[in-house]
């Protein structure tokens, strides 16, 4: 099992990024998907959660509205699009699937929001 981020930057405050997350190694139609996010002194908190067949979405309070959570099932990759992005925002991003009760990481992707 194998998930990749990737979209991550730089971005002034009100700014919009789109994260990708490409998987593989497993059948990714079969899997819920979420975005997790750690900042620096804290805890890794789950952002956005996604069900396979993309039906479902949930949202941390502090995103939603902002944040949108998507999947491509014929691409393997699902997506995190944000918008009005906040300096709280500031966070080394993950993807992760958990996948027959073993929970799998990407490497992360760095998003700052900074003026």
């Amino acid at each position: 099992v194998q998930v990749v981020e990737s979209g991550g930057g730089l971005v002034q405050p009100g700014g919009s990024l789109r994260l990708s997350c490409a998987a593989s190694g497993f059948t990714f139609s079969r899997y819920a998907m979420s975005w997790y996010r750690q900042a620096p002194g804290k805890e890794r908190e789950l952002v956005a959660l996604i069900t396979r067949a993309g039906g479902v979405t949930n949202y941390a309070d502090s995103v939603k509205g902002r944040f949108t959570i998507s999947r491509d099932n014929a691409k393997n990759t699902v997506y995190l699009q944000m918008n009005s992005l906040q300096p709280d925002d500031t966070a080394v991003y993950y993807c992760s699937a958990r996948v027959l009760g073993r929970q799998y990481w990407g490497q992360g992707t760095q998003v700052t929001v900074s003026s």
